[in-house]
């Protein structure tokens, strides 16, 4: 796979409509991997990335704390880019600010316009490389063969029931992540992944098999789901490593931690949330 320090003008070209999936990885305070569904993403200089916030999520928060993240950009031809960038700083204002703000997508957007800009120094990215559809949809064939001779049989539910079916339906996209050895996010593609029961992923590797085989049992990764819906959930959790099922070879992941990123209301599903009485309904003054 071909890695380069800047974007071509065609690369910067194809970043800019607002309709594309944009995924951006960051790190936790604990040093887990977190990803976010950012289709603002654009490349404001040949070396040079931006993201625009109109919402606070866990994302920007993280990317303040510590600036390693990763990025992949999927357009709609099914062209991919994936990389790494340095979050720098944040405007309220200027030629960005602008531009986002002059798109239709937020220019008639009676509730959301973008309110500050986030910029990053572009590390790498590869090139812009079409998805190899057919691969793809092998890997998911076998991996619907398979997988439930995976699935663990846990009583208790871990994903709900939607997300069990975000990750099983045919036009779902998902992308995996978890922390490389230089401290940036690695984000692959792994759009093969669905759910054997709602604590366990499986997915067959023939699909950038590449780069999955190199992740090993016990780490600790990140997969993020989505559709073009806009629905979308991630999930973190241990993988454990290549089996064969049923004659077919799968990883896995167990789910310990599931986390709903659609605006407007973030937060974790699970493990649950306790319920905190209200004891004061007084507007502070």
């Amino acid at each position: 796979m071909t890695r380069k320090n800047n974007f071509t003008e065609a690369d910067m070209m194809a970043f800019a409509p607002a309709e594309k999936v944009g995924i951006i990885a960051t790190v936790t305070p604990e040093g887990l991997p977190h990803m976010s569904l950012l289709t603002s993403v654009m490349a404001a200089k040949p070396n040079q990335l931006t993201v625009g916030e109109f919402c606070q999520g866990k994302s920007k928060e993280y990317m303040q704390q510590n600036p390693k993240i990763g990025f992949a950009i999927l357009t709609l031809d099914k062209k991919l880019w994936r990389g790494k960038a340095l979050w720098t700083h944040l405007k309220k204002e200027g030629p960005e600010y602008e531009i986002y703000n002059n798109q239709p997508m937020f220019r008639y957007n009676t509730y959301f316009g973008i309110n500050t800009v986030h910029y990053f120094d572009l590390t790498e990215t590869t090139e812009g490389n079409m998805l190899p559809l057919a691969s793809v949809v092998k890997s998911a064939l076998l991996t619907k063969m398979a997988k439930a001779g995976t699935a663990k049989g846990n009583q208790e539910r871990v994903l709900s029931y939607f997300g069990e079916k975000l990750f099983n339906a045919l036009d779902s996209i998902k992308f995996l992540s978890f922390i490389g050895d230089d401290g940036f996010p690695v984000i692959i593609p792994v759009i093969q992944c669905q759910a054997a029961d709602s604590s366990r992923l499986a997915f067959h590797p023939g699909a950038f098999g590449d780069e999955l085989n190199t992740l090993k049992p016990g780490m600790m990764v990140a997969v993020f789901c989505l559709t073009m819906q806009m629905e979308d959930v991630l999930v973190r959790g241990i993988f454990n490593g290549y089996s064969r099922y049923r004659g077919i070879t799968l990883g896995t992941l167990d789910i310990d931690w599931v986390y709903n990123s659609m605006p407007p209301n973030h937060g974790r599903i699970y493990p649950p949330v306790p319920l905190e009485r209200v004891v004061n309904f007084n507007e502070p003054s």
